[in-house]
């Protein structure tokens, strides 16, 4: 087996499939990742978990069919190391050469026939573009939990409902609810999948560079084929086991009426809350008063550091104390995406809700949502 390619285009598709790989695999050969050249001049370049699967498939001007399988961090480091000059792999019985300009790489190859089979791709369900997938994955994925003593709360949910798609993302201190449009196969497709955060954030990022349509790859509810979801894009393609569908009932939490509601440019308001929590402990709120046109921010008390910072505030509603993890906000104020931050709330110590862009028309729902719980006020 033998191929020569460009250095960045190795490089790229090397590392876009080494992010996949495990840490610490369960047995050594979970660490490589499989080269194939095939007969109609594709190199084909794989990695599995059993989780997660990705591969890249690239064309190429000079190749001679085979398969191999090397350690794929270091093919990765050396790939992003290497000189900007055309790249040439070769497999010499029981070691892989790589060569490029004056560089010349020796790596040992590991058993190809220990390697697992890649999963099949589910059926392909829709279409999305990739810059919007990317967008709407990051502003939820940023709600979800971490501890995986929790697995439900560590996903995604996705329900697809005709061309609407849901994310929706809880720690159970924030609620992130995202909704966007696609274009399904079929006009009445309908599906929920739980797919882990880490991997649906890690995928919709990469594929988000590549300017194409991200084609999604699930089951109908009910249908053959459940348990897995795909997602492909100019010639990647990745595949990750789903979870436990079980969900706390999101939609209920989400509160319809407000008692007040302030208006704040973005910008501003994060630089604000972050000078502030520089004297707030690792879970000592900031708080937020709210007085006509301005609000104050404060953290620390009493014999700590102290900080405090007036902004100028649209508000609508009675005068009002509120307090909030600081890390949770900026995180909410980072996923908006919008240059006003609007903040509606009900009581100091119900869910708010944080959105983005201009006032709403009438009783239209902004697409995206982020409820964050507050932090009750020692009297």
């Amino acid at each position: 087996m033998m191929f020569r390619i460009e250095r960045d285009v190795l490089a790229e598709a090397v590392a876009w499939t080494a992010r996949s790989l495990p840490a610490r695999p369960s047995v050594p050969v979970l660490a490589g990742m499989r080269l194939e050249v095939t007969e109609e001049q594709k190199l084909k370049l794989s990695g599995f978990d059993y989780e997660v699967s990705a591969e890249v498939t690239l064309e190429l001007h000079t190749g001679e069919a085979g398969v191999v399988l090397v350690s794929g961090k270091l093919l990765a480091e050396i790939t992003r190391a290497l000189p900007a000059q055309p790249v040439d792999f070769v497999v010499e019985g029981a070691k892989a050469v790589v060569t490029c300009g004056s560089a010349r790489f020796t790596l040992l190859t590991m058993p190809v026939e220990d390697y697992p089979t890649l999963p099949a791709m589910p059926p392909v369900a829709g279409r999305v573009g990739s810059d919007v997938f990317a967008s709407a994955v990051s502003q939820v994925a940023v709600a979800a939990g971490r501890d995986d003593t929790l697995p439900m709360l560590t996903g995604v949910r996705m329900e697809i409902e005709g061309d609407t798609v849901t994310l929706a993302a809880t720690d159970r201190y924030r609620l992130a609810v995202r909704e966007l449009k696609w274009q399904p196969g079929q006009p009445d497709f309908a599906s929920i999948a739980m797919i882990p955060g880490k991997t649906l954030a890690d995928t919709a990022k990469a594929l988000g560079s590549t300017g194409a349509e991200v084609e999604i790859a699930l089951s109908a509810s009910g249908s053959p084929g459940e348990g897995m979801i795909g997602f492909s894009s100019a010639g990647r393609r990745t595949t990750t086991r789903l979870l436990d569908p079980e969900f706390p009932k999101y939609r209920s939490l989400l509160p319809t009426e407000f008692s007040a509601k302030a208006e704040l440019s973005t910008g501003p308001f994060v630089e604000a809350v972050k000078r502030v929590a520089l004297v707030a402990e690792r879970n000592t709120p900031v708080r937020m008063a709210f007085r006509g046109g301005e609000v104050v921010l404060e953290a620390g008390s009493g014999d700590e550091a102290q900080a405090v910072e007036v902004l100028p505030v649209d508000y609508e509603g009675d005068e009002m104390n509120i307090a909030f993890n600081h890390q949770f906000l900026l995180e909410g104020l980072g996923a908006i995406d919008s240059d006003v931050a609007r903040l509606q709330m009900t009581t100091a110590t119900k869910p708010a809700i944080l959105t983005g862009g201009k006032p709403v028309d009438g009783d239209a729902t902004p697409d995206y949502r982020y409820l964050i719980m507050p932090i009750r006020l020692s009297s």
